[in-house]
């Protein structure tokens, strides 16, 4: 039974030692040390924590002191007690929890279906994309999505700002794009893509694999360095 008191805030040992005193109606720390099986110096303590929650009292007879149990309803008004502490915390607690996630999210992704993902959260966010390192086998991989994509970006006015290294594999213009170029040496496989307060670091392999970062300074430190190639690049 002990057992079913815990969840109610006491310990393992003050929910023995108080069904301990519900059973024999009063005793000394020595015989409920006997009959629980807990250390002396452990029920002494357990007893003072229970005095102090309004469980059990003492008596004093012949100069011996006999812990006696107040009544069970205590508990009910313990649990009542937790309940309004809690609730009068969940604001502040629920306030700092959104604080610290709005502060960064980091999300893997893995396959063609995440970098949909990705893109279809670019979407969503609706600001100007900023991409260094503009991949070229992007329509390849993604294959039809693109254009998909292209469609839904144009309805919704979201521009992009494309930094190639070498020279693109298509001459068809990009919609709502301006696109500058970087010289052979900056090419790599793996593209940043910048978006409201988001940073998209995308690995354009056979199965390609992104991290999504939410972070407002992390993503202004990137567009910094966007910036600066954006002036070097033709």
């Amino acid at each position: 039974m002990f057992e079913k008191l815990v969840p109610l805030g006491l310990t393992q040992t003050e929910s023995k030692i108080y069904v301990t005193l519900i059973d024999v109606g009063r005793a000394q720390a020595g015989i409920i040390s006997r009959k629980t099986g807990i250390h002396r110096r452990s029920v002494y303590d357990a007893l003072e924590r229970l005095i102090e929650k309004g469980l059990v009292a003492y008596i004093k007879e012949n100069d011996k002191r006999f812990y006696v149990p107040e009544n069970p309803q205590r508990l009910a008004e313990l649990l009542k007690q937790t309940e309004t502490d809690l609730n009068s915390l969940l604001p502040s607690l629920n306030a700092k929890f959104k604080e610290a996630k709005q502060k960064q999210e980091t999300t893997f992704y893995r396959g063609v279906e995440g970098i949909k993902a990705i893109f279809d959260d670019q979407i969503n966010v609706g600001e100007d994309v900023f991409i260094m390192g503009a991949a070229k086998n992007a329509p390849d991989i993604l294959k039809y999505y693109l254009g998909h994509y292209t469609a839904k970006r144009v309805a919704k006015k979201v521009k992009l700002h494309l930094i190639y290294a070498g020279k693109r594999t298509s001459a068809e213009p990009i919609p709502l794009g301006e696109v500058r170029f970087l010289p052979d040496e900056f090419a790599s496989p793996v593209s940043t893509n910048i978006y409201g307060d988001k940073v998209a670091i995308i690995i354009w392999s056979f199965e390609p694999v992104a991290i999504l970062i939410k972070n407002q300074e992390i993503a202004t430190t990137y567009q910094a360095y966007f910036d600066v190639l954006w002036k070097l690049a033709k």
